[in-house]
């Protein structure tokens, strides 16, 4: 699991993940390898990505968590059917968002 994000940083990604619309949506097939995959594809696509969990809602404060371990991402938040996660590109060129 990556090094904690100090609270500044949390503040700055959850006030950018706010204008953020979701990337995926959790479904019926669940926490796949498939949906751990395309997880992973959006992180390294956009860094903060914001989902929704529109199956298992219940589930969403256990399923986040290791989500976040197998993308070797932050979880930023959980709110409502909500969690956004963040994982910053190695290549400084690269990235999308500045913290």
């Amino acid at each position: 699991m990556p090094e904690p994000l100090p609270n500044p940083v949390v503040r700055k990604l959850k006030g950018l993940a706010q204008k953020l619309e979701p990337v995926l949506a959790l479904g019926k097939s669940g926490a796949s390898p498939a949906f751990v995959k395309s997880l992973d594809e959006a992180l390294s696509q956009h860094e903060l990505v914001k989902l929704k969990f529109a199956a298992f809602k219940d589930e969403r404060k256990t399923l986040a968590p290791q989500l976040a371990d197998q993308t070797s991402s932050h979880l930023v938040w959980v709110v409502g059917h909500v969690a956004v996660f963040y994982r910053q590109q190695p290549d400084a060129a690269k990235r999308k968002v500045a913290i």
